[in-house]
């Protein structure tokens, strides 16, 4: 009855606009003051402060700048023009660029906003001069940039090593088949949709063309390389690979003369407000994780859901659906880092590899981007497509359909994420 209740109000208080960090930890020390726990300010202050010192959170704010570089430092353009060379002539046209985009710009960022933000713009203006419907422009949109989490680098799969300890080089190689999956999911869909509303197709490019922009853009595909191949070959780990992004990221846009002091200025700010609250949030969570422990409030769960059934795939579904239920309220990482301390145990019991269900809940919560009232990569492309949530939110459904069924794929099927991470 306690789990009901405390989720019940976390949830009320962020649907009314408190701040999500600011409801986990208001509701934690109210519980502990409630009870008499006269010690409260001094864990509460020791909790917050340990949530934010390992070395692997290091990666976010690295990451997010990068990010942040890339879609100013001219970096996005030159990956758009170089999908577009080589699928633009499929049916959907541009759609499928937008997908393919993604996927590139995934191998560099691990952020699913800063892809909405920056391909996003120039995605749906594309479309928009191409004649697509801006609906259907924004939705692929917000649909594809959810893809940058998954293919490495991720920062949700940081956030969930920090959590477990589970190795982020070995959470980073089984993104890429669930990855890749959920591209190809989509440009199927594109391509459905696309013949049915006979949207245009682009003439196929001259080869001469296509190999300007593959020229173009080959040194910012060379920063996939820098950061895959160093994490994987141990030259660099997670943390440091995301300061190389930042640089790399940096002497491009100054190489390509897009960046200059007073933009730089604005992308560190911008940057620094970003990381910052994500690593608040996250700190928080470390002080709510102690109280969840020390109620007892992952035994409860357990007790509550092996009432329900023993079996490992009724109990593999009612995670997916406490998952999904809890990203239409809560951001991605507030997701992750509430429901994995709970949960980690009846993964323990049914036997699941932890490497595994990192990729449940981070597909998970990617779902969660895409449904109201809190779909973070909704609300990024409302503001860039000027679209309605309502309708943006019907468009994106076949997306979201499609990102389901890998779920349950990577779900049921545990050597398609682990056969990558096993190889290491």
């Amino acid at each position: 009855m306690i789990v009901l209740i405390f989720f019940v109000l976390l949830i009320g208080l962020i649907l009314i606009g408190v701040p999500v960090a600011v409801a986990m930890g208001a509701l934690s020390a109210g519980a502990f003051a409630s009870m008499g726990f006269s010690e409260i300010l001094a864990v509460m202050a020791q909790r917050i402060y340990n949530g934010t010192t390992g070395f692997t959170l290091l990666a976010i704010p690295f990451f997010i700048l990068a990010g942040n570089l890339m879609n100013t430092g001219g970096i996005t353009n030159r990956i758009f023009n170089f999908a577009n060379a080589m699928v633009g002539r499929w049916p959907g046209g541009l759609g499928q660029v937008n997908v393919i985009s993604s996927v590139v710009f995934a191998g560099m960022s691990g952020a699913a906003v800063a892809d909405a933000a920056g391909l996003g713009l120039i995605e749906i203006k594309a479309m928009d001069d191409a004649g697509y419907d801006r609906k259907f422009s924004a939705a692929i949109t917000a649909a594809s940039s959810t893809i940058a989490p998954v293919i490495p680098p991720s920062i949700p799969f940081v956030i969930y090593s920090s959590v477990t300890g589970v190795s982020v080089p070995k959470l980073f190689a089984a993104g890429i088949v669930p990855g890749l999956l959920m591209a190809a999911a989509m440009c199927v869909v594109v391509y459905i949709i696309s013949k049915r509303r006979k949207y245009p197709v682009t003439p196929p490019m001259p080869w001469k063309l296509r190999l300007k922009y593959l020229w173009d853009a080959i040194p910012s595909l060379f920063c996939v390389v820098i950061i895959i191949g160093g994490i994987w070959t141990g030259i660099f780990t997670a943390t440091e690979a995301a300061i190389v992004a930042c640089v790399y990221a940096l002497i491009l846009g100054l190489a390509y003369r897009e960046l200059n002091r007073k933009l730089l200025v604005k992308i560190i700010y911008e940057s620094i407000i970003s990381s910052c609250k994500t690593l608040f949030i996250i700190a928080v969570a470390n002080f709510l994780a102690y109280f969840m422990l020390h109620q007892r409030i992952p035994n409860q769960v357990i007790e509550g859901l092996m009432s329900i059934s023993t079996s490992p795939a009724v109990l593999i579904l009612l995670m997916i659906g406490v998952l999904l239920i809890l990203g239409c309220f809560l951001e991605g990482v507030s997701v992750i880092l509430i429901t994995v301390p709970i949960f980690l145990p009846i993964v323990d019991a049914i036997g699941m590899d932890y490497i595994q269900f990192g990729i449940i809940v981070v597909l998970a919560s990617m779902i969660g981007l895409l449904t109201p009232p809190v779909g973070m990569s909704l609300y990024a492309v409302c503001s860039v497509a000027k679209v309605r949530l309502g309708e943006l939110s019907k468009a994106v459904l076949p997306y979201v359909i499609g990102i389901f069924a890998v779920l349950l794929i990577c779900a049921f099927w545990p050597g398609l994420c682990l056969w990558l991470p096993n190889l290491m």
